[in-house]
C-alpha cells in the first residue's frame, strides 16, 4: 500500500511533464509540418494557456502552496487542454478568445501582394478561413488575379446550374 500511496501522492510529478511538455512539444512539431491551420490553432493556444498558468504559478506560489489539490487541478486542466479527444485549447480559443479578439484585428496580414489584387478579392480573402486564404493566395500568386477571377466566374456559373 505504501508504493501505491506514494505514486498517487506524486502523480502530478510523475506524469505532469509528459502531459504538459513532452506530448505538446511533439504534437506542435507535427502540427507545424501539416498544411492545416486547425492543429496550429490548437497547439498555439495550448502554449499561450500553459504560459499563463506558469506565470500565474510564479506570481502566486505562496498562496498555491497552501492549496494541496492545486497540482492535481493543474494536471487535470492540462490533460483537458492537451488530449485530442477534448481539444480543450481549441475549445478555449473558439469559445473565449474569439469573443474578445476580433478576427479583423489579426486578419489584416493578407500578404504583401494584396495591393496587386482588386479590392473585391481582398474582401473575399478576409472572410475566408486561414487555410482557404493561404490556398487562394498561393493560387493568385502563381497564376495571377485574372485566373482567380475565371475560377470564381466558373464556380458561380456552376452554382446557378444546380
Amino acid at each position: 500500500m505504501g508504493v501505491l500511496a506514494t505514486i498517487a501522492k506524486n502523480l502530478d510529478t510523475l506524469i505532469g511533464p509528459g502531459v504538459t511538455l513532452l506530448f505538446p512539444l511533439y504534437a506542435t512539431m507535427r502540427a507545424i509540418e501539416t498544411p492545416s491551420a486547425l492543429d496550429d490553432q490548437q497547439w498555439l493556444t495550448y502554449w499561450v494557456l500553459y504560459s499563463f498558468i506558469t506565470l500565474f504559478e510564479l506570481f502566486s506560489w505562496k498562496v498555491l502552496a497552501w492549496i494541496p489539490v492545486w497540482p492535481y487541478m493543474k494536471l487535470l486542466f492540462c490533460i483537458w487542454l492537451v488530449l485530442p479527444t477534448f481539444n480543450g485549447a481549441a475549445y478555449v480559443y473558439d469559445n473565449i478568445v474569439r469573443k474578445y479578439v476580433k478576427p479583423s484585428d489579426y486578419i489584416n496580414f493578407i500578404s504583401s501582394s494584396a495591393s496587386k489584387r482588386p479590392e473585391g478579392q481582398n474582401k473575399v480573402l478576409q472572410m475566408m478561413s486561414l487555410d482557404a486564404r493561404k490556398s487562394v493566395e498561393r493560387f493568385i500568386d502563381q497564376y495571377g488575379p485574372e485566373a482567380f477571377e475565371r475560377v470564381v466566374r466558373a464556380a458561380e456559373r456552376e452554382a446557378r446550374k444546380h
